[in-house]
């Protein structure tokens, strides 16, 4: 029997958990690297899943020597994304349909990303229903993930205590964040392993998942 209490919100990170996007960060990782004429490895890309752009940037810096600063590295990779997605934009498993019914039922909704704010409106422009209350970009908070930071934010945006949220994260330093905000917070594995540990909560996928999932986690 699950609980009868809804979620007042639920967050979602972008890269990986909402939409596939992490191979177009990786291709364009790889070809900034081939530009300055070093090598950039999938397990390269790999490792900055989750990480705030900006740090990622500076990892990028170091490892290819580019002559660019971090910001002009974190501005050129997300024009190439946003490029990359805009001609195709493609879901995570079950992820379009569980915000869909999220919609239906006036559920709060807010989108929690290391992406710029501009590239995650980028996105959300492309959702073909409002899909989204509120945006939190990496540009929008001074720590990242894995800090609270970003969902204790979206949850102040939205109205809603974090401890009454359900959030959705692809990765260990993102999980870690929804986890510190006091979220339910949800795993959903994609590219790495997210280790599991003590009170941890990890779904294989989102496809099949409605609302009263959700609720089964108040219980």
């Amino acid at each position: 029997m699950f609980g009868k209490k809804l979620p007042a919100a639920v967050l979602w990170d972008m890269d990986g958990t909402l939409v596939d996007s992490e191979h177009h960060w990786m291709a364009s990782e790889k070809a900034l690297a081939e530009a300055n004429n070093a090598t950039w490895t999938e397990q390269d890309g790999h490792d900055l899943i989750g990480n705030s752009l900006y740090e990622s940037s500076k990892i990028i810096k170091a490892k290819i020597g580019s002559e660019m600063d971090t910001e002009a590295i974190v501005q050129h990779l997300t024009d190439s994304v946003v490029a990359r997605l805009s001609e195709s934009l493609v879901w995570r498993p079950g992820a379009r349909e569980l915000l869909q019914e999220l919609k239906r039922k006036k559920i709060k909704t807010a989108l929690v990303t290391m992406s710029l704010h501009r590239m995650a409106a980028e996105v959300v422009s492309q959702i073909p229903f409002d899909a989204f209350d509120v945006i939190v970009g990496g540009d929008d908070v001074s720590r990242g993930k894995p800090f609270p930071d970003p969902y204790l934010r979206a949850a102040e945006l939205l109205g809603v205590d974090p401890k009454d949220c359900v959030a959705f994260e692809d990765s260990n330093t993102g999980l870690r964040s929804a986890e510190a905000a006091g979220t339910k917070a949800v795993g959903v594995p994609n590219f790495i392993e997210i280790p599991m540990i003590p009170g941890r909560i990890l779904w294989p996928t989102l496809e099949g998942v409605r609302v009263k999932d959700l609720q089964k986690l108040f219980s």
